[in-house]
């Protein structure tokens, strides 16, 4: 049995932190960071069941189009994101009456719909990027037993183009779904390697007032290639994600608009049309 101070669970029987119990979730899930955008994806929904927040974590679960569907907000960070996968799957795969896991597991569908910033120039603001595969350099999932999951030659690349210093920590790669990536993808999408990472200004190559580690970083990735797989863009949840989700059992895609292109220095002049542009691409696709 699985004690009570490991799998914290609220007095009316939620786990700890989402406030959620196993009915209020759909088996398809989409995930956004900021919770004013859960209520701009399900705005579109037949129908809502079922609603609450808990700090960050503000979840919506109804119909589209005949399909049952929730949105989550994870807010920002690996941090948050092990928080949210590790509750998410104890509301299947617990029976949080007896504190057992279940003998018949099941296995969610997950995707992330983000922002996030470009390193590639050819990459402009308000296009969409597929994330097939994440390099994680966060350090988050190096807390779990991860090899049988992650791409060692991806890491081995990444370190050795990159002169990644090492007391960083070593960085993960996980490959996204196949299944759900088959499900969504399309030609007007760019893919490569997203790089997730624990921080948004000096972990990301931004300096104000603080040098940082390595000031040549994302020019070094900006030039990284693995199988003729480049580094598109920067954010802090998509491998951490992936990297729980295949640990857990489930399939994960991230799907981000691009709002900033760090390579030419420019920022969308609408970033909301092109998160409203992503929304309706993503829900189609899920109700078909």
């Amino acid at each position: 049995m699985i004690a009570s101070s490991e799998l914290i669970l609220n007095p009316d029987g939620s786990v700890y932190h989402l406030n959620l119990k196993p009915e209020n979730i759909a088996h398809d899930i989409i995930f956004v960071g900021d919770p004013d955008r859960v209520e701009k994806i399900t705005q579109f929904f037949d129908s809502i069941e079922f609603s609450i927040q808990k700090r960050e974590f503000k979840t919506q679960t109804g119909i589209y189009k005949g399909k049952r569907l929730t949105v989550l907000s994870t807010g920002i960070g690996p941090d948050n994101i092990d928080i949210v996968l590790n509750e998410l799957d104890a509301l299947v795969n617990i029976d949080l009456n007896t504190r057992q896991p279940k003998e018949n597991l099941t296995s969610l569908n997950i995707i992330r719909i983000g922002t996030s910033g470009s390193i590639q120039a050819d990459i402009p603001v308000d296009s969409f990027v597929l994330s097939q595969f994440g390099i994680g350099l966060d350090n988050m999932l190096r807390s779990y037993i991860v090899d049988e999951v992650t791409h060692k030659d991806i890491e081995e690349a990444f370190i050795t183009q990159t002169e990644w210093n090492l007391q960083k920590g070593r960085p993960y790669a996980i490959a996204c779904s196949e299944v759900l990536k088959k499900r969504i993808e399309s030609n007007q999408m760019h893919k490569g390697i997203t790089c997730t990472v624990g921080g948004f200004y000096g972990p990301q190559g931004r300096v104000l007032r603080l040098p940082i580690q390595d000031s040549d970083l994302n020019s070094k990735m900006d030039h990284f290639q693995f199988n003729g797989n480049r580094i598109t863009n920067l954010e802090m949840e998509t491998t951490a994600i992936y990297g729980l989700s295949a640990l857990l059992g489930h399939h994960a895609l991230s799907l981000n608009a691009i709002i900033a292109n760090r390579a030419t220095g420019t920022f969308s002049e609408d970033p909301t049309k092109a998160v409203d542009e992503l929304i309706a691409y993503t829900l189609d696709k899920l109700a078909n």
